[in-house]
């Protein structure tokens, strides 16, 4: 079958012939619909990312929208390596599949499922543990994920956005959908004194972390506090990309003087179960266009041309060709 083939790391995927997947029990045959060029598929290919195998070649890919034999359209995912959802056809887990409603675009669902849960989940969870969200703070919301976790925000009756990021385009764009934002110029001590400006003496209950690194050791710097009353903040730190970098150093003091938990949300620590019950409510917003999604499109077989596209807050997704 024709693939996305991705011979060593670091290097781009090729058009070409690859054996077809073996189907084992429990798992169904289906083929291509669509499927999303997400950061993690570039991480794993990469082998940069904890959950990637490491052997090369390999079809990258970590789920897509495919048609079963029935010819019915499902969201689905967890494929064996070496196989990936850039290919023609793929083996996957019969309980890994969930029907697209009518008037769900595949593409839509392709392109911002992924990004689009590692922000809804958390906020889900946060917003049905505290009642409401309150102040969301958004690290790298120049990104796909950080303009989807805007929308959700809104859509889960947060007060106030704020958004850190570089792009000051991206930044206009984040405002429109209702986040205040704050450019991220590399002067840390600048850039915590406009974050302070922005939470204006409010702790947000949630941050949602895409950058770590630098990002993450802004706002620490921002969210730091003087003095020895109890806080009466609640924050809950979700750290879920390193698009910065992998590595941030953590104040002590933070640690101590603030009601903060911080966590990861990601492959492995996320709860599949929780995954799955959030991934029919997800498509389903994007059915009804409660979330601006926005994608472009490239046949299988101008794979190294969708991988060299610059991303620019939106979603490279492969289809059929």
């Amino acid at each position: 079958m024709k693939a996305a083939i991705v011979k060593a790391p670091d290097v781009a995927p090729e058009y070409g012939d690859f054996a077809e997947p073996v189907v084992d029990e429990g798992y169904e045959l289906v083929e291509l619909v669509a499927a999303g060029i997400h950061n993690v598929v570039r991480s794993l290919a990469a082998g940069r990312h904890y959950g990637s195998p490491g052997k090369w070649p390999q079809i990258p890919g970590v789920d897509a929208v495919a048609r079963t034999p029935a010819g019915d359209p499902i969201f689905t995912g967890f494929i064996q390596p070496p196989y990936g959802t850039l290919a023609e056809r793929m083996a996957v887990p019969t309980a890994i599949r969930v029907p697209l409603p009518p008037g769900a675009d595949p593409v839509h669902v392709a392109g911002g499922l992924n990004p689009g849960l590692s922000s809804w989940l958390p906020l889900n969870a946060r917003a049905a543990e505290v009642g409401e969200l309150g102040t969301v703070l958004i690290l790298g919301v120049t990104g796909m994920a950080g303009s989807l976790a805007v929308q959700h925000a809104r859509i889960l009756g947060a007060t106030r956005v704020v958004g850190l990021g570089r792009s000051l385009e991206r930044l206009q764009h984040a405002a429109k959908l209702g986040a205040k934002t704050v450019a991220l110029t590399g002067e840390r001590d600048a850039d915590a004194a406009a974050l302070v400006d922005a939470l204006d003496g409010t702790a947000p209950s949630i941050v949602l972390d895409f950058l770590w690194a630098a990002g993450a050791e802004t706002a620490f710097a921002a969210l730091g506090r003087r003095g020895f009353e109890e806080d009466s903040a609640n924050i809950a730190y979700v750290q879920i990309g390193a698009m910065a970098g992998p590595e941030a150093a953590v104040p002590a003091a933070l640690l101590r003087s603030r009601h903060i938990r911080i966590s990861g949300s990601g492959a492995g620590s996320a709860s599949i179960a929780d995954v799955m019950a959030q991934i029919p409510v997800y498509i389903q917003l994007i059915a009804d266009h409660k979330v601006e999604v926005p994608t472009r499109t490239y046949p299988l077989s101008s794979i190294s041309e969708a991988w060299a596209a610059p991303a620019s807050g939106t979603r490279t997704v492969i289809v059929p060709g």
